[in-house]
């Protein structure tokens, strides 16, 4: 019976952020969750600001303009 390896993608594709999480889908299905408290910047954010994110560097990290807050995805799976 063949086994068929799983292929890791590590480039996120979404990022949502709860009142005391943040969440990062990877494109391989995956889900970062982290607490908030770790990012005071976002923490400190509005809702709104929050919302406010891009993907930079193909997926590799994601930025918060108003808050000028940056999170690489290694620095997330080093983490977990």
């Amino acid at each position: 019976m063949p086994i068929s390896a799983v292929r890791l993608d590590a480039t996120a594709i979404d990022v949502m952020v709860t009142d005391d999480r943040l969440i990062v889908t990877l494109a391989d299905g995956r889900e970062l969750s982290t607490p908030l408290a770790w990012f005071p910047r976002l923490s400190e954010a509005t809702d709104e600001q929050r919302r406010k994110w891009r993907l930079i560097g193909r997926g590799h990290g994601i930025h918060w303009p108003e808050v000028d807050e940056d999170i690489s995805i290694a620095s997330l799976l080093r983490a977990a």
